[in-house]
């Protein structure tokens, strides 16, 4: 382990797999735009480290694409995908915006808040789901719908919900 006062070098950042996807997404850019792959890198690291990004993390990050540390915490803050908290197994975003609100996603949060004991915003006290409000996940005509990990449920319904919910380990 390095010391304090030892500088750390970009292999030291992150692990040789960690390094790989991140770089792939550095090579679709010219040498002078690596940054332009920070959204690629902060979503890597975050898988990586358990679905949330720590400060170091982001400096990490900030490091590797030769940029400024606060550049990083503006696009991490600013993009809902990115979390700086850690979340449950299964983070459940779900859209709330006007198609979603129209089909009534307001009884469908109701419905996952009491099935689910926890309010929006919050996380099981077993770790197992984090329930997450989002604008817009740009599916408006399946609406209402949500997002755990990387897939997305439409038409919802409080039936449909709890069939999701009983098939997640």
């Amino acid at each position: 382990m390095n010391s304090v006062l030892e500088p750390r070098t970009k292999e030291d950042l992150f692990a040789p797999e960690i390094r790989a996807e991140i770089d792939e997404w550095i090579a679709k850019y010219p040498p002078e735009w690596k940054q332009s792959a920070v959204m690629a890198a902060l979503r890597i690291v975050q898988d990586a480290n358990g679905g949330w990004l720590s400060n170091e993390s982001m400096d990490d990050v900030a490091a590797y694409l030769d940029m400024p540390p606060i550049a990083v915490y503006e696009v991490a803050t600013f993009y809902s995908m990115y979390e700086l908290k850690p979340v449950g197994k299964h983070k459940i975003c779900v859209c709330t915006n006007v198609s979603c609100m129209i089909n009534d996603v307001d009884k469908l949060v109701e419905h996952l808040e009491e099935r689910l004991d926890v309010k929006m915003g919050g996380t099981t006290e077993d770790g197992k789901f984090t329930l997450k409000e989002v604008e817009c996940l740009g599916a408006c005509g399946g609406a209402p719908m949500m997002q755990i990990g990387r897939q997305y449920y439409e038409s919802l319904t409080p039936e449909l919900i709890d069939s999701i919910l009983d098939g997640l380990e």
